[in-house]
Order: structure tokens, then C-alpha cells, then sequence
């Protein structure tokens, strides 16, 4: 697991920046995981650099990943993240503008 938050974490911090964001599925390609779960991988791995980088008061490298919806979001699970690592604000109707931010912020301290 402790690999995959490495290798996830070199693969935000070096993809080009017209490559971003990149969806959990690109992800999961791009490090080669292998099933079963495979996006449960990513998602472990990116809630542990959003653990990560809130300790160390940083810019959620995590919000450079998004789902594949098409609405250029992530999924819910880092939005409650962010909220309970109080880096979001709890009024969900706030939240597509404070991602928009932090993936502003993340791109910029690459």
C-alpha cells in the first residue's frame, strides 16, 4: 500500500501538466495496478496523501485525480475527506468551489 502512495504521489508530482487531472481509471493504469479492486487502490492511496499533505499544510496532490463522470470532479469520499481533515467546508453546496481551488493550488505547488 505504502508503495502505491509513493508511486501515486511521483506520478501526480511528474505527469504533464496538459495530462491533468487524470481520472481514478488513468491511475490505476498508469501504476500498473492489478485487480481485483483496483480503483479502491487508488482511492486508498489518495486518502493517504490527503492525510498526508493536510499534516504537512500543503495542497491535496489528490485533487489532481478525478472521476470519469464527466463533471471534472472526484468522487464523494474526497470531499468528506477534505471536510473531516478541515480543508473544506461542510456546506456541500461550497464544495465545487473549493475543489476548483485546491486543484488550482496542487497544480501550482507541483
Amino acid at each position: 500500500m505504502t508503495d502505491n502512495v509513493a508511486a501515486l504521489r511521483q506520478l501526480l508530482l511528474s505527469a504533464p501538466r496538459d495530462t491533468l487531472p487524470m481520472t481514478y481509471q488513468q491511475v490505476a493504469s498508469a501504476l500498473a495496478l492489478t485487480p481485483p479492486r483496483t480503483i479502491a487502490q487508488v482511492t486508498q492511496a489518495l486518502e493517504q496523501l490527503m492525510r498526508e499533505d493536510a499534516a504537512q499544510q500543503k495542497p491535496f496532490i489528490a485533487a489532481l485525480v478525478v472521476s470519469r463522470r464527466g463533471d471534472g470532479l472526484p468522487a464523494a469520499g474526497f470531499f468528506e475527506l477534505a471536510v473531516a481533515l478541515g480543508r473544506f467546508p461542510a456546506d456541500t453546496a461550497q464544495h465545487e468551489t473549493a475543489y476548483r481551488a485546491e486543484f488550482q493550488r496542487a497544480l501550482n505547488a507541483r
